[in-house]
């Protein structure tokens, strides 16, 4: 998912927000979370990944990931994607 972070004004407050909300992703979902964008202060794309063998708990996980990205008050969601393999 591609999040933009609006009030993000530095490195160090986009690393505020983006490590908090992963942190609650790993914590709530039990997913592993990455992200990518580094060098932009405003921008990430964070990639979470679970595995199940119920291909509708996979969907269910994933879409209550989306719901608290949308949640988070300091992010704005861009894009979401899922691809399951």
């Amino acid at each position: 998912m591609d999040l933009y972070l609006p009030e993000s004004g530095s490195l160090k407050s986009k690393r505020f927000v983006v490590k908090s909300l992963k942190d609650r992703l790993r914590n709530k979902f039990n997913v592993s979370v990455a992200e990518d964008g580094n060098d932009l202060w405003q921008r990430v794309s964070l990639y979470c990944a679970c595995i199940s063998n119920d291909v509708k708990q996979i969907h269910s996980t994933l879409e209550s990931v989306k719901n608290m990205a949308e949640k988070e008050h300091m992010a704005e969601l861009l894009d979401y994607s899922v691809e399951i393999n």
